[in-house]
């Protein structure tokens, strides 16, 4: 482990100075890169600094135990072995560092949820899952912007797309994406029995121009009237955004703004988020088997999570993990669920390192 380190040290000090090279500098795409490079390795090179202190205290202390005799050399032995407990420490902290880094890692990240079978309970329940987000975001310290929303007839959402901004955002709400289930006693169902829906849940990690550079001869830029509550503007301008990108055909809606320039940037903003979320899967297919997107099709069949009302229960299928707290969960406790997706991505991680 100390040899691959000190190769990434010499990394870590070459990148050091091409990020200071003027040349770089007014690359902003590749000074963008490599400084994200250099940040990842910054805490490899310190906790690598020293595990090499510690293995360099555990021969000192070997040559001073074989000089002395007695309580002095018990002293000792028991130094020695504290350095060997640190440096078991140490090289586990290191094996996780040192795993593939997810390309994603510190972005922030834009959820879209849309109501998908089970008519307008899939569109309440969409918007459940929405509070859900915004209280765990309130809990974490996240920032929580709306981007846009298209209501149902009985107050929930066919569709709802925001942002969140904050340390480990992606880190925890990747593992959200999918369909999310519901069971439960619909409000419309006199007989009193339980159907089950499903609302699929996109997590796109945040791009910017950097990231995604977006030919604007490439989109379509249509213009109508806001439906649904806005105040004053809805259906007396033409505040409400449509974005088509041709070559690829994706399609995105604004119209929560008053202002058209507003829900033009959001717009904007969410499709270039999905154009890099497209770009990361076609690469991730090509370098392995193809896979499902995110939402698959939204089928009560597919799910990664169900939520039992009768049972108050909470099962995500991914880990067999049951927590029976639903009201907890949807007001936001979702740490029990989200430490156990990201303790088992490490564990598959570091057996596939190993084996």
């Amino acid at each position: 482990m100390l040899d691959r380190i000190e190769s990434l040290v010499r990394e870590h000090k070459e990148l050091e100075g091409r990020i200071a090279d003027p040349a770089i500098v007014a690359d902003q795409k590749k000074f963008v890169k490599l400084s994200r490079r250099y940040a990842d390795l910054t805490d490899i090179v310190k906790l690598g600094a020293t595990l090499r202190e510690r293995h360099e205290d555990v021969e000192t202390l070997a040559e001073m135990i074989g000089e002395v005799s007695g309580d002095e050399a018990d002293e000792l032995r028991n130094e020695q072995a504290q350095a060997h407990q640190q440096i078991e420490k140490l090289e586990e902290e290191l094996k996780l560092l040192l795993l593939p880094k997810d390309p994603n890692a510190g972005r922030n990240v834009i959820m879209e949820i849309r109501g998908a079978e089970g008519g307008e309970e899939a569109n309440l329940f969409a918007r459940d899952l929405y509070e859900m987000y915004r209280s765990y975001a309130s809990a974490q310290g996240w920032g929580f912007e709306p981007l846009g929303s298209k209501a149902s007839d009985m107050g929930g959402f066919s569709e709802v797309t925001f942002m969140l901004k904050g340390d480990n955002v992606w880190t925890r709400m990747k593992f959200e994406a999918g369909p999310h289930r519901v069971q439960r006693v619909p409000s419309t169902e006199s007989q009193g029995r339980v159907h089950t829906s499903s609302s699929t849940v996109t997590v796109l990690p945040e791009a910017d121009e950097i990231d995604i550079e977006v030919n604007h001869n490439d989109l379509r830029f249509d213009t109508y009237r806001s439906s649904g509550s806005g105040g004053q503007h809805v259906n007396t301008t033409d505040s409400a955004v449509r974005i088509t990108h041709l070559p690829t055909g994706l399609v995105v809606s604004m119209q929560d703004e008053k202002s058209q320039l507003q829900n033009r940037e959001k717009a904007l903003k969410v499709l270039r988020s999905r154009l890099l979320k497209q770009e990361q899967d076609k690469q991730r297919i090509e370098a392995s088997e193809a896979r499902k997107g995110q939402t698959g099709s939204g089928g009560r069949s597919e799910k990664i999570r169900t939520y039992n009302f009768k049972e108050s229960r909470v099962t995500d299928h991914r880990l067999g993990l049951t927590l029976h707290k639903l009201d907890r969960v949807l007001a936001g406790e979702l740490d029990d669920i989200s430490d156990a997706l990201v303790q088992d991505e490490r564990t598959r991680q570091l057996q596939a390192e190993s084996s």
